[in-house]
């Protein structure tokens, strides 16, 4: 990444500030697009990403002050054309218009819940509305569930994905919301079979969700849904492996079976360091020989436990090969680069612990010593 890259100054500046102007320009005459701009930019730069998003959407509300019924019209037509309904995986549309969304929020929560989310509904095939649904939803949850549901079936998949991105328990930037765990679970039954990744991805990213507070529950609509739908088994193959990879790292007996790696198989492991000493900006590289009485598949991880500036260690899992114990051996080699430069963890020089896990079980372990 360059020195210097901002994300919200490439989301967020001049430029998209002109482009959303120009929309609202050309949807209603009185609309003062010149001003409209030198209203957002007069803070936009020293606010964060977030904020932004909040900023622009006031200063939206100050240049359409009418109620929502009076200028949803001017909305609507300020819209471009959808995104492109031919594709089926990571379109995500333009950052500049999550204020809508936020705008919507503002006029038409208390007043206008049913014309709020047909304007969801509309934006959301620009730019997804998962952030602008939860506040409906604690408003209005009989409502906007109800709705939900309806949208679960819509011929745009950006709506369909809406469905689920929208009600998942940690979703994130976006408010918490109060429902239950288990009161979206109609609506990924509706979902979980869908033709487009972009969709069945957010259901997985949903029961991942899920998994952290209720494994069983995430456990039980998977078995139900393997054993319902014939049609569909790669696919679901696939989510089920994304919608369980927070139970995976975690060595989750129940989850590991469910995808045929059993926990309890003997497997032997030798593990070998390339050195017992790694500098900060280097690789620590390292080879573990597997062996086992009996062909079968293994899932092989391996957790690092870091020195913290406090004394303690704290733990990383790393995802490293899954494969076939074939013929009694298997050997899995990995170099492990420890960066010194990240922006979001810092490397502490000291003894530091590698484990490697095989089907979700410590099978071998080693100490290094880690320096500046």
């Amino acid at each position: 990444m360059a020195s210097g890259y901002s994300l919200k100054d490439q989301l967020f500046n001049l430029e998209k500030t002109q482009y959303l102007a120009g929309l609202f320009a050309g949807a209603s005459p009185q609309f003062d697009a010149a001003q409209f701009e030198a209203d957002v930019m007069s803070r936009l730069l020293e606010l964060e990403l977030k904020e932004r998003i909040a900023w622009i959407s006031s200063c939206l509300c100050q240049h359409l002050p009418a109620p929502l019924p009076e200028v949803a019209d001017t909305l609507r037509a300020a819209l471009p054309p959808p995104l492109d309904p031919t594709l089926s995986d990571d379109d995500f549309g333009d950052f500049i218009f999550a204020p809508l969304g936020e705008f919507v929020v503002a006029k038409g929560l208390e007043a206008h819940c049913d014309l709020g989310l047909d304007l969801l509904r509309d934006i959301t095939q620009r730019f997804s509305m998962e952030w602008a649904i939860r506040p409906f939803l604690n408003r209005w949850p009989a409502e906007t569930l109800a709705r939900l549901a309806r949208w679960a079936e819509d011929p745009n998949y950006h709506v369909r994905r809406l469905v689920s991105e929208g009600t998942r328990p940690r979703l994130p930037w976006g408010e918490a919301v109060g429902l239950a765990l288990a009161d979206p679970m109609p609506l990924l039954d509706q979902l979980h079979g869908d033709t487009t990744r972009y969709v069945t991805r957010s259901v997985a990213n949903h029961l991942n969700d899920i998994s952290k507070k209720d494994p069983d529950l995430v456990l039980e609509r998977l078995r139900i849904w393997s054993e319902r739908d014939v049609q569909s088994k790669v696919e679901l193959r696939w989510m089920t492996q994304h919608a369980l990879r927070g139970l995976v790292k975690a060595g989750h007996a129940g989850a590991l079976l469910m995808l045929g790696y059993d926990p309890e198989v003997p497997v032997r492991a030798d593990l070998q360091l390339g050195a017992d000493q790694v500098a900060i900006g280097e690789a620590l590289t390292f080879h573990c020989d597997l062996s086992a009485d009996q062909d079968l598949p293994v899932l092989v991880d391996y957790r690092l436990h870091f020195q913290r500036p406090s004394g303690k260690l704290s733990s990383k899992v790393f995802k490293l090969k899954q494969a076939t114990i074939k013929a009694g051996r298997l050997r899995v080699t990995k170099s492990h680069k420890f960066k010194g430069d990240a922006a979001t963890f810092t490397l502490v020089p000291g003894t530091h612990r590698i484990e490697v896990m095989v089907n979700g079980v410590v099978r071998a372990e080693a100490e290094f010593e880690l320096s500046a």
